[in-house]
């Protein structure tokens, strides 16, 4: 424990944090000991070796000072007998909002190994993790877990490994930690493919333990070679991990064409020194054809600089040599989580990197809680976007972007500025003329071409890859629609007031639209426009509210749905018919939810059109007046729409995994749209809002869900 915390100490020391951090440490280390004092974790180590080795983790990838007090505290919950009002009375809002999010992301399992389990797991730990922080502090946590695996029994080695290697290692590499995600595969593999983990192993050249002898001995070498030559350095090897050697021989290289397995980098203080140093181990060691690539010059990917080459070293074993700068290292090792110590130390271009990389995850969640209400909407986004492969292509002055694979121009103008986006005309890749749906490459150089009285095109929403693209053109079409709208609004009501003779100041007196904004429930004039403009409201109706000398709308509705003549079914284009029309303003009422397929009733309201209730709905089942009969449409030819619903699911409280209620929603294609959870009486209970496509799906989950065994209710 001693010597653990001497290591923490010893590396935030190095990365320069202040004496005021030093005692906060101080502070969360002697707390969080109190907190587990005589725990012991299931491999029999005492209970505190996990918080202070996860905050090691954390201050080796150059976090914040509130990373690492968060990771020595988080366990002081559930593994102790503090709460989140202590953490924050004793460490402050931003330390207590890390660690309640981390206690809710640390609940959540993986019980199946399929995809969209995966995914879904993927969805609902990111939507909790509304810091990158958190995920960070997963990672380090499992990372730790993993290598401490042994003391658990194989099943349960082999159930956190996959759920590691399909939910936590993309995550780990969409943000560019590296380090850990390296780790983590490896570790993961071992346990989910032990026969080929072993098989690579001994496949291996020579014995682990002879190559780090021989990586010793050239470091060594290596090493009075800068120092003679005054250069400041810091010098790693590694033998090449056997997940990395399974992925190159998966994808069908030999093990005579693999020149990586034994690699030394060497990280100096200047780029110029970059060079210097190949040169020189070039002078020491002889080199293989075709194996130099400069990454400085020409960045593999989004900032990732380095220069590569390989050399025959000692016993002729060929060895990866990696020279880079320590920012050059930062950005290439600790990705996101480096983020917050560059941008005291202002380094812009560092900055620009990592905001990149944030904002595209927060663009994912964003674009998942406003603009996609389906699951598998969901799921494509993040195939496509925050799990896919990523592009590095240049502005023309030279500027990095990083793009998910298969990204057009159009992606790449939006991700400059909406209005370059909504502006463009044409693109020109490379010097060449491309067309706007082009598949963008590694290196392009895109140069996009503007007209300001341009705007976007429709169709462009069926080839464009990314969420922002996505969003920024369907809303200029919305706002476009609206302003047409509120146009033709204004049109129509000027009309109705010239037929029947009245000046338009005379009618839209202060006192008067007073009145109409409370009977519509709208805040301006603009929205009276915009309802009548959308045909929600007929111009006469609007008159006749202003001055209440006619019918109210109740009278309307009847008098139209009473004097409707028949129409045929096939032709009705709305979800809802009332009394045989299907052109009558509804809202599915929000007391009740009703989904297609329940049994319904229609109230007549004010100004509100017609709002549908469940039959056996509480609000309803007393009145007999302004109730009106109402039918689902069962001819409509459109897709299937998908419905809001409600329930509340009472658990027992013990050992509930709420990725098993995710896991049954999606087998049945159901989309949680939102939880919420609440403990009472030593129960849990889960109010969960869904969106489905019919009663029958609904009730099936229903059913699945009363069949786990901790779930004690389930309640519509």
């Amino acid at each position: 424990m001693d010597e653990l915390y001497r290591q923490l100490i010893e590396i935030v020391t190095d990365n320069g944090y202040s004496d005021e951090d030093l005692k906060l440490i101080k502070k969360a280390y002697d707390f969080a000991c109190v907190q587990h004092k005589d725990m012991k974790r299931k491999n029999g180590e005492e209970y505190m070796v996990h918080p202070l080795t996860v905050a090691t983790i954390v201050a080796n990838l150059n976090t914040d000072v509130i990373t690492v007090v968060s990771a020595l505290v988080h366990e002081v919950v559930d593994h102790g007998s503090s709460s989140f009002e202590e953490i924050e009375e004793l460490f402050g809002t931003e330390v207590k909002d890390i660690v309640e999010s981390l206690t809710k992301v640390n609940r959540l399992h993986l019980i199946e190994y399929s995809e969209s389990a995966s995914l879904y797991l993927r969805k609902v730990l990111v939507a909790l993790s509304k810091d990158a922080r958190v995920i960070i502090l997963k990672l380090a946590g499992r990372l730790h877990n993993l290598r401490t695996n042994e003391g658990l029994p194989p099943e349960k080695q082999k159930q956190k490994a996959m759920e590691t290697w399909n939910v936590l290692i993309p995550i780990a590499h969409r943000l560019g930690i590296n380090s850990v995600k390296s780790e983590l595969e490896d570790l993961s593999f071992k346990y989910i493919k032990p026969e080929i983990y072993e098989e690579i192993e001994n496949e291996l050249p020579a014995p682990r333990e002879e190559l780090n002898a021989v990586l010793h001995e050239m470091m060594d070498d290596i090493t009075e070679l800068l120092v003679e030559n005054d250069i400041k350095f810091e010098i790693k090897g590694r033998v090449k991990s056997v997940s990395s050697l399974h992925n190159k021989l998966s994808n069908g290289k030999k093990w005579k064409d693999i020149y990586d397995i034994l690699g030394i980098r060497i990280i100096c203080e200047e780029e110029s020194e970059c060079y210097l140093i190949i040169g020189l181990i070039h002078s020491l060691y002889r080199p293989i054809p075709k194996r130099f690539k400069d990454y400085i010059a020409m960045p593999k990917g989004n900032s990732y600089q380095s220069l590569h080459t390989g050399v025959f070293g000692i016993n002729g074993y060929p060895i990866e040599v990696q020279v880079r700068t320590k920012e050059m290292n930062e950005i290439a090792e600790h990705g996101v989580a480096s983020h917050w110590s560059y941008k005291e130390k202002n380094s812009k271009h560092i900055q620009n990197v990592m905001e990149q990389k944030l904002q595209m995850f927060r663009n994912i969640i964003d674009a998942n809680s406003d603009e996609i209400t389906d699951n598998d909407d969901f799921i494509n986004n993040v195939s496509g976007e925050l799990l896919s492969n990523s592009i590095y292509v240049y502005t023309p002055k030279g500027d990095v972007v990083e793009l998910p694979d298969g990204s057009s121009p159009i992606d790449f103008a939006y991700r400059i500025h909406s209005k370059v986006g909504d502006t463009t005309v044409g693109a020109i890749v490379n010097d060449q003329m491309v067309p706007l749906d082009y598949k963008l490459q590694d290196n392009d150089i895109i140069k996009i071409m503007t007209n300001k009285d341009s705007q976007p095109n429709k169709d462009w929403i069926k080839f464009v890859k990314t969420t922002t693209a996505k969003n920024r053109i369907r809303s200029f079409f919305s706002k476009q629609d609206r302003e047409e709208y509120i146009t033709r609004g204004r049109e129509l009501l000027e009309r109705e007031l010239r037929r029947q003779k009245i000046p338009f100041s005379d009618a839209m007196t202060d006192e008067r639209c007073e009145k109409l904004f409370k009977d519509l429930k709208v805040g301006s004039l603009e929205e009276v426009f915009l309802l009548i403009g959308s045909l929600r409201y007929t111009p006469l109706y609007i008159v006749e509210l202003l001055y209440e000398d006619k019918r109210n709308v109740q009278d309307l509705l009847l008098d139209k749905v009473m004097n409707n003549n028949a129409q045929v079914k096939e032709n009705y284009k709305n979800d809802i018919i009332v009394s045989g029309c299907d052109d009558i303003l509804v809202n599915l009422a929000s007391c009740c939810k009703p989904v297609y397929g329940d049994d319904i009733i229609g109230y007549i309201t004010k100004g509100q059109g017609i709002t549908i209730h469940k039959k056996d709905c509480v609000n309803v089942k007393d009145m007999n007046s302004r109730l009106i009969d109402v039918e689902w449409n069962t001819h409509k030819s459109d897709d299937v729409k998908q419905y809001a619903s409600k329930i509340s699911v009472l658990t027992n409280g013990i050992n509930n995994s709420l990725v098993d209620i995710v896991a049954k929603a999606t087998t049945r294609g159901i989309n949680v749209s939102s939880m919420n959870e609440i403990k009472r009486n030593g129960k849990i209970i889960y109010d969960l809002l869904l969106k489905v496509k019919n009663k029958d799906d609904l009730e099936q989950f229903i059913n699945d869900l009363e069949a786990l065994s901790f779930i004690e209710e389930v309640k519509r």
